[in-house]
This record gives structure tokens, C-alpha cells and sequence, in this order.
């Protein structure tokens, strides 16, 4: 059912249930997964005039990604890794749309019952709005 999974990734311990979530659903469908880190750019500042800024944390996030897919590897999936700059949420639902993803799985925390409207603004709720695919958000 699901061949190609992305998972969204920012590099903290948050990504784990996600990442395990994801193993699962790719070991049983056989499906390649995509690790996907977005490197959100500074507004007012062009990538030439930071580009040495930007080298370092795309080295950061190679190496910290290369851990993660080396974990994915050891189950022996399928495992593809993208760094993109730009605005997170816009940079995950154009990757799905444009690489035909057929699930995103997502880290996302917990909304606070009595005040949801806070939730709105966060990268796992644009996407799960804004994605023509499926999404599985992981709490």
C-alpha cells in the first residue's frame, strides 16, 4: 500500500517514534523511506551572504541524518536522505507532491485540550492540512 515514505525529520530526539513507526510500516509494505531535513533560511539575508553559515549546518544535519539512515539500513530498507532550505511545511508537501509520496510520518506533540488554537501554527498541522498525501502524525 505505502512504497514511498518520507519522514520529516529535525534531528533531535523527538524523530525517534516517528523513525520507528516508519520502520515498521516500510518493513511490511517494503517501501523506500526518505529521511527529510528542511533548513529553514533566514528572511532578509540572501544564501550567498550566510553560504558559510548554511555549509555548517548542512554538514550537521549530512552527519546527523547518516546516523539515522544507518539505523533504517540495519533493518535492511530501502533509504534515501534529502536536505532542502526554505519554509519547513511548504518544503515537505512540495517534496510529496513532486516525488509521489505515498505517506508522510510525522513527529508531532500533543495539542493542550483546553487551549488548541496554539496547535494551528505548527509544522505537523500544515502539513497534515496542506498535504495531498497521507499523514500519519506520531505523538
Amino acid at each position: 500500500m505505502f512504497h514511498r515514505i518520507v519522514v520529516p525529520v529535525d534531528l533531535t530526539n523527538r524523530n525517534i517514534r516517528a523513525l520507528d513507526v516508519a520502520i515498521k510500516l516500510a518493513l511490511h509494505n517494503r517501501a523506500r523511506v526518505t529521511l527529510l531535513h528542511v533548513i529553514e533560511m533566514l528572511e532578509d539575508s540572501t544564501f550567498e551572504e550566510l553560504a558559510a553559515f548554511y555549509a555548517r549546518l548542512e554538514k550537521q544535519a549530512r552527519d546527523k541524518m547518516k546516523r539515522l539512515a544507518d539505523e533504517l539500513i540495519a533493518h535492511r530498507l530501502d533509504v534515501h536522505q534529502e536536505i532542502l532550505y526554505g519554509k519547513r511545511a511548504e518544503q515537505i508537501v512540495n517534496y510529496a507532491m513532486e516525488h509521489q509520496i505515498d505517506l508522510i510520518v510525522l513527529s508531532s506533540h500533543k495539542i493542550d485540550l483546553k487551549n488548541p488554537a496554539e496547535g494551528w501554527g505548527t509544522i505537523s498541522y500544515k502539513v497534515g492540512i496542506l498535504s495531498q498525501c497521507p499523514v500519519l502524525l506520531v505523538k
